[in-house]
């Protein structure tokens, strides 16, 4: 699922295990490798646009369900900074490496050909908007 947004342009970045050792610290790979043998089912990925490209995707998607609940069987979809962290200053947020594009999703048991087809809809808007 991580690899899908990296490449088509619209956002900054995509996070999550295993995704971009660049971004992780020595220990956090090095207790993946002794713990599990893929990455984790949550992604997130900052949308080019900010919190309005953000909610664009989020608002498009049919499938995936809206939530700060990040535990679920479904996929989920939240705006970490109006959810999650939103008790934060914005300081504390950026911090963090808590943008206003950041979009996560927690990956659940549909077809990983479903969610990014989801997803491919609100990335679409925020092409669309550039």
């Amino acid at each position: 699922m991580g690899q899908r947004p990296q490449d088509d342009g619209q956002q900054h970045g995509v996070f999550g295990p295993g995704l971009n050792a660049s971004r992780q610290e020595g220990g956090e790979q090095q207790g993946k490798s002794r713990q599990q043998q893929g990455g984790g089912g949550i992604v997130a990925f900052d949308v080019r646009g900010g919190r309005t490209g953000a909610w664009q995707v989020i608002d498009a998607t049919r499938m995936l369900s809206i939530t700060a609940n990040l535990g679920d069987v479904k996929t989920t979809i939240t705006h970490p900074a109006t959810t999650t962290h939103g008790r934060l200053t914005p300081q504390e947020r950026a911090a963090a490496g808590i943008g206003e594009g950041l979009v996560r999703v927690a990956v659940g048991l549909e077809s990983s050909a479903d969610i990014r087809a989801d997803l491919a809809r609100g990335l679409a808007l925020v092409e669309k908007d550039k």
